[in-house]
């Protein structure tokens, strides 16, 4: 009986990081220099069900046409703007039982290790700084969480655009603040 318990644990959360696979390939198709964009997680066979020609229209199938039973759809919140606070801007949202996860794509500039020592203290010439290095590097993260507490995070370097990275904690912190809005009283 518990290896059933695992196998449908493993299940949902290889259609977590399938779905933040898929998100990634949907956002890269738009290019760099985006916006962070919210996902809604559903279930695909609950999709297909509430919404049947919408799921025609977007070709989705379900488990009984093939597709994993856990597999997840993303649906996108449009006007999700935020003014540059991710983690205070999460903070205000609670998902309905109908989300079974949630994800966020955002890009961000780095530097390597050896760069940070060089950083100012004020935040916005810290922020400059960095935009001016000639040794940054760009991050697309496509951090996602769902209700059974998996959390995953892929994510592609401007400068190696054939890898894709993945980590369960990637971004840690975005990761938390994702899971607390499904959590959220």
């Amino acid at each position: 009986m518990l290896m059933n318990a695992t196998s449908e644990t493993d299940e949902r959360y290889d259609a977590l990081i399938a779905a933040l696979v898929e998100l990634e390939r949907h956002v890269s198709a738009s290019g760099w220099d985006q916006q962070p964009r919210l996902f809604a997680l559903v279930h695909t066979d609950e999709v297909v069900a509430a919404e049947p020609q919408l799921a025609a229209e977007l070709g989705l199938r379900t488990s009984t046409d093939g597709a994993p039973v856990d597999a997840l759809t993303a649906i996108e919140q449009e006007g999700f703007a935020t003014g540059g606070a991710i983690l205070a801007d999460l903070s205000a949202i609670v998902w309905p039982d109908t989300v079974f996860g949630c994800a966020i794509t955002l890009e961000r500039s780095f530097l390597p290790a050896e760069a940070e020592s060089e950083l100012p203290e004020d935040a916005g010439e810290a922020a400059e700084f960095v935009a001016q290095h000639p040794k940054r590097q760009e991050v697309r993260v496509v951090v996602g969480v769902d209700r059974d507490g998996h959390r995953h995070g892929v994510a592609r370097l401007v400068s190696q655009p054939d890898e894709l990275l993945g980590s369960t904690d990637l971004v840690p912190g975005l990761a938390e603040a994702l899971a607390h809005t499904l959590n959220a009283p």
